[in-house]
């Protein structure tokens, strides 16, 4: 028999309310396995039993740094050596193609000319790639009013302000908003006005998009 698992008030679980798992801080014991718990995502409060919980949980901080974007490393290119750093035109030149009987032979400038590439277009540059938090703003200046994590990420993801594979994005924002507001304080984008609740600061609003 499995034995009884240990509740713990003021860890997070991962709950199950309504068909969906949801990350739920309990916050109290009603006792006969019911707990109360907010749900980290809009601040709702929840109310689950024990066959609701998975796992032993874990802290709120712990459950933060867990969901903060996590920085991409770029691999630097390899470098090159100079001995075999050849222009191109310069191959081109030192093996001029054989002349074909009864034509001119083309002399090195038709050469050159020939193997002379343009330079890249700007248009083929790859356009970059927008961040949930800049998403974020476009939305919440648009809207015009406060809105919570999972509205944001609906508008963000059909609008295609912005493209994730997470299994979490409302949580994966949240966190970032949250990082953002403690790390800047009156510099962030971003103030919580209410339980999951977001909307611009005046550094947000003046944001040029």
């Amino acid at each position: 028999m499995e034995s009884k698992r240990k509740i713990e008030v003021g860890k997070v679980f991962s709950a199950k309310v309504g068909k969906t798992y949801l990350p739920v801080k309990i916050t109290a014991s009603r006792g006969h396995g019911r707990y109360e718990g907010v749900n980290m995502l809009d601040g709702a409060a929840v109310k689950v039993a024990t066959a609701d919980l998975k796992g032993t949980g874990e802290t709120v901080e712990k459950w933060h740094a867990r969901q903060r974007p996590q920085p991409q490393t770029v691999a630097a290119p390899a470098p090159t050596s100079p001995a075999l750093a050849v222009p191109p035109t310069a191959t081109a030149a030192s093996a001029p193609a054989k002349p074909k009987r009864g034509k001119r032979a083309p002399s090195t400038t038709d050469t050159v000319a020939t193997v002379t590439t343009a330079p890249a277009k700007a248009a083929d540059a790859k356009p970059k790639k927008t961040g949930a938090l800049d998403a974020a703003v476009v939305v919440l200046r648009a809207a015009g009013e406060p809105m919570n994590c999972s509205e944001l990420v609906k508008i963000m993801l059909s609008e295609g302000l912005w493209q994730t594979n997470g299994r979490t994005p409302a949580a994966t924002l949240y966190a970032a908003m949250h990082v953002e507001i403690t790390r800047k304080g009156v510099a962030s984008r971003f103030r919580k006005v209410d339980k999951g609740m977001f909307a611009l600061t005046e550094v947000g609003a003046a944001e040029t998009a």
